[in-house]
């Protein structure tokens, strides 16, 4: 017995010394401290345990060196285009300066930071559900003469999945150049089969970040969802290619996963059934396009190897006479700041009259949080429309230690009845309108390649507002007395929950 005292004291002290060693680790290489105090509790609150997650998702320098490379080839590129952007972008907004104004340091943020142009001559249509995308897309693929580029973090075996399997590879087969990338990790229930018939016909495909190993499987994953179609059209959101996302597909979700993945990659067992699916995605014709296809191809060269000459194919000269202007946001671990949550930031702290935001995953860091709270007590209408279930228990608890404190600032929040919404929008002032990938919450600010657009126009900002106010006769809106009266254990959860929202 006294052997066996000594053994599991050993231990004890050993896991400890370990944990002091990741502990340093942790604190030198952390940057948001959030983030470093979620994994300094694991480490020394469950020494054993919290050092395995810490190892499965916690920082990677390998991955980091990785990223390097491929930020090096996506500087070459930019290089090559600067000054072009630059000028025409200036141009751009020196034109429409007048319904700019109030977003104009949004448009040199992304400028300045990305060389993201702001472009004008495009057609924007928003896409409700997976039932108004999908048959978008698959007229869009038909009707494709030189190329196809898609890249997805979920892309599932299933009724849509293999209707536009069965066109690419049949475009393939017509001479058509059709790529693919999809995220190894979201896109992980994708059949060999499915890939072997893809690459007989003659379909490009590549994984993005292969995981061969359990470490970092959650982290630095690809969370674009983005088409291509001759550099003509081009389709940006947030529904990915499963049965799952239109509810005209009726059954249990497709591809065999229990339900959808959130931020941290786990599904409740509530997501097993077929549940209504809401969200949003754009199609967008015209200059805009040529953003998108900048970034498929920066991230084709990482996860191919192929270095893809920019030539004017890809780059068409665009016939489209619509005056929408349209600018991308787009982040990721490789880029030198966090893009998409400065934007935020941005369009949050230039709104006037109102900000309706549309989020899956909430758990904001604290700039966005506080950019949220100043807005509503400086007396704009910020609204939030989050679910009413998760589909990740402890990111729903994460998320709804927040609550309290945005209600008492004057945030209406409205948690949505009807199935799952899944939309990552943010609708400000009918001026500007935002559809993307990037949930609001540190996964996608600072891990996940992400991409949204952002519309300045007041047509597609007014008919997203509508479509948010029309999804708040679905929802149930807090109220501030009643969710102050929760009881003490459910506050703890959330308590416990929210220190580790940094990890989340």
């Amino acid at each position: 017995m006294p052997h066996a005292a000594l053994l599991e004291t050993l231990i004890v002290v050993f896991l400890y010394i370990l944990a002091v060693f990741f502990g340093i680790k942790v604190i030198t290489q952390t940057a948001q401290p959030a983030k470093a105090l979620g994994y300094l509790m694991l480490l020394f609150f469950l020494p054993g345990i919290g050092l395995l997650i810490y190892l499965g998702i916690g920082e990677n320098r390998r991955i980091n060196k990785i990223y390097d490379r491929k930020l090096w080839r996506d500087i070459r590129r930019y290089e090559q285009v600067k000054q072009r952007i630059h000028k025409r972008s200036l141009e751009n907004l020196a034109a429409n300066e007048k319904a700019l104004a109030p977003f104009s340091n949004v448009v040199h943020l992304l400028l300045k930071d990305t060389l993201s142009p702001l472009t004008l001559h495009n057609e924007v249509e928003i896409l409700r559900n997976g039932e108004g995308k999908f048959p978008a897309v698959i007229k869009a693929l038909r009707e494709a003469r030189h190329h196809i580029h898609l890249e997805y973090y979920i892309f599932e075996n299933g009724i849509v999945g293999d209707e536009i399997k069965a066109i690419l590879m049949e475009k393939a087969r017509e001479g058509v150049e059709v790529r693919f990338v999809y995220d190894d990790f979201g896109s992980k229930d994708i059949k060999r089969r499915f890939l072997r018939d893809l690459r007989a016909s003659g379909v490009q495909v590549y994984p993005f970040y292969r995981v061969r190993f359990f470490a970092n499987r959650l982290n630095y994953r690809n969370h674009r969802k983005i088409i291509v179609v001759d550099g003509r059209v081009g389709f940006v959101g947030g529904i990915n290619i499963s049965d799952r996302y239109s509810n005209a597909v009726t059954g249990k979700p497709s591809g065999g996963r229990a339900g959808h993945s959130g931020p941290s990659g786990l599904a409740s067992r509530s997501a097993r059934e077929k549940v209504y699916w809401r969200d949003t995605h754009l199609q967008i014709r015209g200059s805009a396009v040529y953003s998108l296809q900048y970034l498929f191809l920066s991230d084709w060269s990482f996860a191919s190897g192929q270095d893809v000459e920019f030539h004017d194919s890809f780059f068409p000269r665009s016939q489209v006479q619509g005056q929408t202007l349209v600018q991308m946001a787009s982040s990721g671990p490789d880029s030198l700041n966090p893009t998409i949550m400065m934007a935020n930031n941005a369009i949050i702290h230039n709104a006037r009259r109102y900000v309706y935001i549309t989020t899956p995953y909430f758990i904001p860091n604290e700039s966005v949080y506080d950019a949220i709270r100043t807005a509503a007590l400086g007396g704009l209408d910020v609204r939030m429309l989050v679910p009413f279930h998760s589909d990740s228990w402890i990111v729903n608890k994460a998320a709804s230690a927040y609550y309290e404190d945005l209600l008492n600032c004057g945030v209406k929040i409205y948690r949505y009845q009807k199935g799952f919404v899944h939309a990552k929008t943010i609708v400000v002032d009918d001026s500007l309108a935002m559809v993307g990938s990037a949930n609001m919450d540190n996964r996608s600010f600072e891990l996940n390649f992400e991409t949204n657009a952002l519309v300045y126009d007041q047509g597609v900002a007014v008919q997203l507002k509508e479509q948010f106010l029309a999804d708040l006769d679905d929802s149930d809106r807090l109220d501030a007395a009643r969710w102050g009266r929760r009881r003490g254990f459910t506050r703890f959860q959330e308590s416990v929950a929210r220190l580790l929202s940094g990890i989340l």
